[in-house]
């Protein structure tokens, strides 16, 4: 990411002349023009504003005025859309609040920010975050995954700004109206793991997503199908779950490869019985 310090000009870290307001979170739903909903077309929706963001919008097609809808987000984090390899979300930080230190393992990082400034901080090692930019309207962040980093507000404006993340890095759905309660979710209130994210699934939603396949793989033992090619088939229908296919369709199409012959060793494990 290219840097040019005498661009921006304000001094940092502070605005100039701005006018201190009372900028308290308010309500957690707000109007955002949406394309290709009921009564909207890319103008401010104006039936109730409740429905707007009482859903995360991930997967269907969508398409939404992304400047407006971020600079009308009073939420510390609010899920917009959250697919199978991407999501999107839109954040507002108080004035001298920031994200927190935090690395994303296996995430990469998106962030753009529409309104306010602040500083971005980021390094291979939470102790030594070498790269640090002064951040304004505009501003894209690139964050590769495994970086550690913090996004703070310096200036007297909340700081709004939206994030990618692929694959997804928070629960589909999710609501955070202040950062207590983003770091609350986070922590899990004391209980260990519970609200890891894997693609945009804690395990036990994902455990749910695919009961579907652990019914059909029950129903297989029951059929005294050998071992080795039950797990030969469910392995491979995890792996096209991940990869974004349905439950249903992965089951059939794995199916479908061992029927026409196309994947041959599958054929050949369910003829073989010497484990049983």
């Amino acid at each position: 990411m290219y840097y040019y310090p005498n661009m921006y000009p304000y001094q940092y870290p502070y605005y100039v002349h701005v006018p201190m307001n009372n900028y308290d979170r308010q309500s957690v739903y707000w109007n955002i023009p949406v394309e290709g909903h009921a009564n909207s077309s890319f103008r401010f929706f104006n039936g109730d504003a409740a429905s707007i963001l009482s859903k995360d919008y991930g997967a269907e097609p969508f398409a939404v005025n992304i400047n407006e809808a971020t600079k009308k987000n009073n939420t510390y984090r609010t899920a917009l859309w959250t697919g199978t390899h991407l999501q999107v979300t839109l954040m507002s930080l108080n004035a001298g609040e920031d994200i927190g230190l935090e690395m994303h393992p296996n995430v990469d990082q998106f962030l753009r920010v529409e309104q306010g400034q602040g500083i971005v901080q980021m390094g291979k090692r939470k102790d030594k975050l070498n790269f640090r930019r002064n951040i304004y309207d505009d501003t894209a962040i690139l964050i590769p995954a495994g970086t550690w980093h913090n996004v703070t507000n310096t200036g007297n404006v909340p700081l709004k700004l939206y994030s990618i993340y692929a694959p997804p890095n928070h629960p589909f759905g999710t609501i955070h109206v202040t950062k207590a309660d983003a770091v609350a979710a986070e922590e899990g209130d004391g209980h260990g793991n519970e609200n890891t994210v894997i693609f945009g699934r804690t395990p036990d939603e994902w455990i749910k997503h695919t009961e579907f396949l652990v019914n059909e793989g029950l129903e297989d033992v029951k059929k005294g199908i050998n071992a080795t090619h039950i797990l030969q088939e469910f392995i491979l229908m995890g792996v096209l779950v991940g990869k974004g296919y349905s439950p249903e369709n992965a089951y059939e199409t794995v199916e479908e490869w061992e029927r026409t012959g196309e994947s041959k060793l599958l054929q050949k494990s369910k003829k073989y019985v010497g484990l049983e």
